[in-house]
């Protein structure tokens, strides 16, 4: 028979042997493409030796640009500023500084609980495959910290900081800065002008096009197809060389009256489904127009997606018609 007091002794030598393995402060996602949108969930599983959480520091590395943290409820939320070693090409603008450390104070998120923070921005075009982009991270509590800032990468420590292995990019998914009108470059373009789909992990993008617009025009639609195969996404963002900015929108009607508002938070693409941007319906807007869209032409846009990343997507540019005319070439809304 085993002695009783010896398997107390065993189970709480288990017990601690695998405490470190699971409180370690670690990444959702552990890899990202470079050139690509990259979402840090970062993961915090136990407190200070017992006590309870009130402020987290994450430093954020080199290579990680444009970086905007998520606010949580009841937390402080703070932002250190900082000069990128190398600039960073932001859809044409070059971003010299920007974030390099996010701090969430104030709040109370006990040793016996489990939270995540978010950050989120853009890992950079030119970092070299099989890079690995480390967040230190440091938890604060009443008594003593809780640090996870090694950056060796050895499994060994017992402080490892979280790390993303950054794997190659897809050849013009990144920030799509070419002419804003040419032809779509790229396997993946080339098969979008073709008819083919845009294919951006889970996401199958198709049907891009937009329509003809007059000379003076200021807006003008964009609308395409996306067929989603994975987990729920999410659009949150477009850009066009040739538009000032770029809004995702929705047509919907309010009693009556068919109205347009702008979709601040993005356009969710549910898991599985297919969602169409199509005239009178979800579409993209294009404002501030640099010059007329012609017909015949390609145009680019890059799509921002909250988990996939970033692509360029050729839209195929197709005859104005009446409403478009009246309508400034906005699909005549």
């Amino acid at each position: 028979m085993q002695n009783p007091v010896f398997g107390a002794l065993c189970a709480t030598l288990l017990g601690l042997a695998a405490g470190p393995a699971l409180s370690h402060a670690t990444l959702e996602k552990s890899e990202a493409a470079a050139g690509a949108a990259y979402r840090a969930v970062i993961r915090i599983g136990h407190g200070c030796d017992g006590q309870t959480t009130h402020t987290l520091r994450v430093e954020l590395p080199e290579g990680f640009y444009n970086a905007k943290p998520m606010p949580k409820p009841g937390w402080t939320l703070e932002t250190v500023k900082g000069a990128y070693a190398r600039p960073f090409d932001n859809h044409g603008t070059q971003m010299t500084e920007g974030t390099r450390e996010v701090v969430w104070s104030g709040g109370a998120l006990q040793d016996d609980w489990y939270d995540e923070f978010v950050i989120r921005g853009t890992v950079g075009a030119d970092v070299a495959p099989g890079t690995v982009l480390y967040f230190p991270t440091v938890q604060e509590c009443a008594e003593g910290k809780a640090d996870w800032t090694d950056v060796s990468g050895s499994k060994e420590v017992p402080n490892p900081a979280p790390g993303l292995t950054v794997t190659a990019g897809k050849a013009d998914h990144g920030h799509g800065h070419g002419h804003s009108h040419g032809h779509g470059h790229g396997p993946d373009a080339q098969a979008a002008a073709a008819g083919g789909p845009v294919v951006l992990g889970d996401l199958a993008l198709s049907g891009g096009f937009s329509r003809a617009t007059p000379p003076g025009a200021p807006v003008a639609g964009g609308f395409l197809t996306i067929a989603n195969g994975g987990d729920e996404d999410r659009l949150v963002a477009a850009h066009a060389d040739f538009a000032g900015r770029t809004e995702i929108h929705e047509m919907a009607m309010e009693g009556e009256v068919m109205r347009m508002r702008e979709l601040p938070d993005g356009l969710a693409i549910p898991a599985g489904a297919t969602v169409e941007l199509k005239p009178g319906g979800y579409h993209l807007m294009f404002m501030e127009l640099k010059q007329p869209l012609v017909e015949g032409e390609m145009v680019n846009v890059t799509l921002s997606f909250e988990k996939a990343g970033e692509v360029s997507l050729p839209l195929a540019v197709g005859p104005r018609n009446a409403g478009a005319q009246k309508g400034g070439g906005h699909g005549g809304h």
